[in-house]
């Protein structure tokens, strides 16, 4: 805990708001003369989680935040920070996972309708992000494309995580963007498992019949220094699930999504076939 707790004091607070919000913390909890396994007992949490919050290696919660405030009797100066540290480019209920993603060591994936943004093209991505947002303009579309196409960057990274996906072959079917659009992406799908080892798919087939996630995006990730998260997503929603029983439960719904699943060889071959059907349309 010393080392962790020295590194922290290394961070310049003026990074950014996140590293002042963590500085912030520490000084605070310092002053109160507690650790952070006293400061995580009395908020409710593990000293691990405060500490990541104090090296900004995690996103700053608002309930946790105003706990902060009642425990260190600070008002609410940790409730204004967070807000300011929770800026992001994404959806503020997908910001968490998107941060979690850059540090997971394997991502596991059942997407039932939709391509993973993580494997979008630019103009699947476009015409899905344009439909979504169909009152908004341009340029907030634009915005939303090129932060998802920002995310896929971790993907060419020598710590690349584990992706392994699950995808309801509906997603083959269902047209986003036009023929050409849906032929590039499907092919786009084949070319990364060709090309990175770290990428896998598989297809439900639709004979597989009903299955836990029908009704929602599910991505499960695990970590070298943290315990595993589910974070599932509806039209405009989602949620990050951190209850060690819960986020078990997904894992086992998952296991069996995929043992029902084609194998890796035959799920490419069916979406090459699918490829080539909306080629020749």
């Amino acid at each position: 805990m010393a080392g962790r707790q020295n590194r922290n004091q290394d961070l310049d607070p003026f990074t950014s708001p996140r590293t002042f919000f963590g500085s912030e913390l520490r000084r605070a909890r310092e002053a109160a003369g507690l650790s952070q396994d006293q400061l995580g007992e009395r908020v409710f949490c593990s000293g691990t989680y405060i500490g990541q919050f104090e090296s900004a290696t995690r996103r700053p919660q608002p309930d946790l935040s105003k706990l902060l405030d009642d425990v260190l009797d600070t008002g609410e100066h940790f409730q204004r920070l967070c807000e300011l540290a929770r800026k992001s480019k994404h959806a503020d209920y997908f910001a968490d996972a998107a941060e979690l993603e850059t540090r997971a060591k394997t991502i596991s994936e059942y997407a039932p309708m939709l391509v993973p943004g993580l494997l979008q093209t630019e103009a699947y991505a476009r015409a899905l992000s344009s439909a979504a947002q169909r009152f908004e303009s341009r340029e907030v579309v634009e915005a939303l494309v090129q932060a998802r196409l920002e995310r896929q960057a971790i993907l060419a990274d020598s710590t690349a995580p584990l992706l392994w996906i699950v995808l309801h072959e509906a997603v083959l079917r269902v047209r986003v963007g036009g023929a050409q659009a849906m032929a590039e992406q499907l092919m786009h799908l084949v070319e990364m498992v060709g090309t990175n080892r770290r990428v896998l798919i598989q297809v439900l087939p639709f004979d597989a019949g009903a299955d836990a996630f029908l009704n929602g995006t599910t991505i499960h990730m695990t970590f070298t220094d943290a315990p595993a998260v589910t974070y599932v997503e509806s039209a405009y929603t989602g949620q990050l699930i951190e209850e060690p029983a819960v986020v078990a439960q997904y894992q086992r719904a998952y296991d069996l999504a995929r043992a029902a699943s084609l194998s890796p060889e035959a799920s490419l071959s069916l979406i090459e076939s699918a490829a080539k059907d909306f080629a020749t349309q």
